[in-house]
C-alpha cells in the first residue's frame, strides 16, 4: 500500500509504501493568493510529459479538480510558495516515485504541526475533543482564551512542533 503526505508547513512531501517512509522531496506548494488545498485526495491520473512544459516530465492528478503532483520547468522555485495550489517536485523525483504511485493512492496534504501515522490509533490513543480549522488572525493564545483550555493542552493535543506558526485551513483538535 502506497500512501503520499504533504506537508505544507515543511514543503516536503513523504512517500509511504506499507506503512514504512521510503523518502521524502522537498516541493514547491501554492502562493498566498492561489494556496494548495489542505485534505486528503486520490491520485486520479498520471501523465506521462504532459503537454504543459511548466508540468515537468510527470503529472499525477488529484481528486481535487485541477490539482496535482507534477514536476516542474522551474527548479528554483522547489522549496518556496510558487505554484498555482499544485505541488511541484523536481523532475528526477517526481520520476522516482510515479512508477511506485497507483490511480487510487492517498494523498494527505496537511498544513503543518502534525505528521502521518500510518498505524491506525488505538480508542485510548486518539485525542478526544472538537476540531477547529484555524482562521486568518488566530494565534493559540487567543484559541486557549475563546475555548477556555491551555496553551499546553493545545499543544499536546495537536502535537505542534513549532506552536508559534498556524496556517489558514490548519485543523487543530481543541481538548475537551
Amino acid at each position: 500500500m502506497v500512501k503520499i503526505l504533504i506537508n505544507l508547513a515543511e514543503r516536503r512531501l513523504y512517500f509511504y509504501k506499507n506503512e514504512q517512509k521510503i523518502n521524502s522531496y522537498p516541493v514547491a506548494i501554492g502562493k498566498p493568493n492561489t494556496p494548495t488545498p489542505p485534505g486528503t485526495y486520490t491520485v486520479v491520473n498520471k501523465i506521462v510529459n504532459p503537454h504543459l512544459s511548466v508540468l515537468g516530465t510527470r503529472w499525477m492528478g488529484l481528486s481535487k479538480p485541477g490539482y496535482g503532483i507534477h514536476g516542474t520547468n522551474n527548479p528554483a522555485s522547489i522549496g518556496t510558495m510558487a505554484s498555482l495550489g499544485c505541488i511541484r517536485m523536481y523532475n528526477r523525483d517526481v520520476e522516482e516515485i510515479f512508477p511506485e504511485v497507483p490511480i487510487g493512492t492517498s494523498v494527505e496534504i496537511i498544513s503543518g504541526g502534525g505528521s502521518y501515522n500510518p498505524k491506525p490509533q488505538t480508542p485510548s490513543q486518539k485525542t478526544s475533543g472538537q476540531r477547529y480549522i484555524v482562521q486568518r488572525g488566530d494565534t493559540l493564545w487567543r484559541l486557549s482564551q475563546r475555548f477556555g483550555v491551555s496553551l499546553d493542552a493545545l499543544i499536546k493535543a495537536n502535537n505542534l512542533s513549532n506552536p508559534n506558526v498556524l496556517h489558514v485551513g490548519q485543523e487543530l483538535i481543541i481538548p475537551g
